[in-house]
């Protein structure tokens, strides 16, 4: 899987952490609940395994720390446009 660049993207987070990898993602300074969003590509190799396990893993490092809610949805999620604000 990588992670790749949408059009609503607000930011890139880690960008310049060589340790990490960068993570565009779409951040609305006036959302409530702090949502970030990102978008990762599956190679075709990955789609045939999802298909044929119908699992995706996902892994958080918590440093430790309480976990955040998390999220993972195949459909895009509604985001205002980058630069406007507004959906």
């Amino acid at each position: 899987m990588k992670l790749i660049e949408f059009p609503e993207m607000t930011t890139t987070i880690a960008k310049d952490q060589p340790e990490y990898l960068p993570l565009p993602a779409h951040r609305d300074s006036e959302d409530p609940h702090g949502i970030v969003t990102c978008c990762w590509r599956l190679t075709w190799k990955e789609r045939i395994k999802v298909l044929l396990t119908g699992c995706v893993w996902h892994q958080i490092m918590t440093l430790n720390r309480p976990l955040q809610p998390q999220k993972l949805q195949v459909s895009k999620p509604d985001m205002a446009a980058a630069g406007t604000g507004t959906l």
